[in-house]
């Protein structure tokens, strides 16, 4: 693929005079992961967030299968998943009832929706918690279940703040492995992270100072 799936062109995020984003520049194709690196206060997600458009950049542009980034736009919403903010959860509903409702509203509520949740289930192993609720969680429960509810949705892009947060050994590699096969069907993957197994599996790496 020619064109760049998401990108940035020397974005940059002040705020007075703080500079929250130095000026970054990149371009990732489709079925790369990209891992952003750096100190804390680098910028890390503060890119994330302007790749998402929920950020408002002070100069440079970010855009997403060619286009400036706008999350009103319809046809982004489908093409970009994000974990950066936390993601509000029902209290009342158990983790595969979560699971399955987000697949629905995107697939319907018919045999690719169950496939998908069952999926998910699986590759992140909450098989187990399935009737789990969400306060019932630990704390590295919640960021698998939070990864969950992102990946069952389609996009071609995903956007992933610390994705190994409160994840123990065993699960960092099982969330390495599913993001690489996540490339390999041509989805884009860009995540800030301070995991060594993570950049290990990477294509690319962006260091932010």
């Amino acid at each position: 693929m020619d064109e760049s799936t998401i990108s940035s062109h020397e974005a940059t995020v002040q705020i007075g005079d703080t500079t929250l984003l130095r000026p970054t520049s990149f371009a990732a194709l489709a079925g790369e992961l990209w891992c952003l690196t750096g100190p804390n206060g680098s910028g890390k997600t503060t890119l994330l967030r302007a790749l998402g458009g929920r950020l408002t950049l002070t100069a440079g542009s970010c855009h997403l299968a060619g286009r400036p980034v706008d999350p009103n736009q319809p046809s982004q919403r489908r093409l970009l998943a994000a974990l950066v903010e936390p993601i509000p959860v029902a209290r009342d509903l158990t983790v595969a009832e979560q699971i399955s409702m987000v697949a629905a509203s995107w697939f319907g509520g018919g045999s690719e929706s169950r496939e998908r949740t069952s999926t998910m289930l699986e590759e992140l192993g909450l098989n187990d918690l399935r009737d789990r609720f969400p306060h019932e969680l630990s704390a590295g429960q919640l960021q698998l279940f939070g990864l969950a509810l992102v990946l069952v949705r389609p996009s071609d892009v995903l956007l992933l703040d610390e994705p190994e947060r409160h994840l123990d050994s065993a699960r960092t590699d099982r969330l390495a492995e599913l993001l690489v096969r996540r490339t390999q069907t041509g989805t884009t993957v860009i995540a800030a992270t301070h995991e060594p197994r993570l950049v290990e599996a990477a294509h690319h790496r962006l260091a932010l100072v």
